[in-house]
């Protein structure tokens, strides 16, 4: 059974916020909404500071407590993994947005494109209703993935059916595949490095794997 994931290697990314760009550009989200982040966090204590660059966004858990809590069923998870949003169903209570412990789903009340006629190509690019009201996040770029899949690609091997933050990263720091395929990018990143799972002690099985050093050899 596939079940799709993304790492992030913090050793390779740069803060460079391209994948949040691209994240946008393939969305066309509204203003204030961005599915992809990344966050600039200082580590360590002086005077061995540093700085890391932390990429967050839906973690498309195992057992995603937005589900749980979501009474209309918007919510959704399908046999990959990926944690998908009806939009149709969404009534906007917002009750997913508090049980998310990733901060990751947004919702906006007024689409008013306050950029004006800058914003134009956003309006162009998505459907204003498809966000009026209702809850939206990061989908992995689920129609990249079903659209290759279509085509007889492979998501994370090739970009046309990958997501376009992963595809967009200039580092090479976001990977994205199936876990279940020892083969897979994501299955050989994890097996050979240290990573860790934002908030994994709530046991939400969190489908995107930080790598911060190599493994034991």
């Amino acid at each position: 059974m596939t079940r799709y994931v993304m790492v992030a290697d913090l050793r390779r990314c740069v803060g460079c916020q391209t994948c949040t760009a691209a994240c946008k550009e393939n969305n066309g989200t509204p203003v204030g909404v961005q599915w992809r982040r990344v966050l600039d966090i200082e580590a360590g204590e002086y005077p061995d500071v540093s700085r890391v660059f932390l990429p967050t966004g839906c973690n498309h858990c195992d057992k995603p407590p937005c589900m749980e809590v979501c009474p209309s069923t918007a919510t959704g998870k399908r046999a990959d993994g990926l944690v998908t949003i009806d939009y149709d169903l969404c009534i906007g209570c917002s009750y997913c947005i508090m049980a998310c412990p990733y901060d990751a789903r947004f919702k906006v009340e007024d689409l008013a494109y306050s950029y004006g006629e800058a914003n134009a190509a956003d309006q162009a690019r998505s459907n204003p209703a498809e966000f009026d009201g209702v809850v939206s996040k990061c989908t992995f770029c689920i129609d990249r993935i079903d659209a290759g899949l279509a085509k007889g690609l492979v998501p994370g091997r090739d970009m046309e059916a990958t997501p376009a933050c992963v595809q967009g990263c200039i580092s090479g720091a976001l990977r994205f595949g199936d876990l279940h395929d020892p083969n897979s990018d994501v299955s050989q990143l994890i097996k050979n490095n240290k990573y860790f799972r934002q908030h994994e002690e709530e046991g939400t099985g969190p489908g995107f794997y930080y790598l911060w050093d190599k493994g034991a050899p």
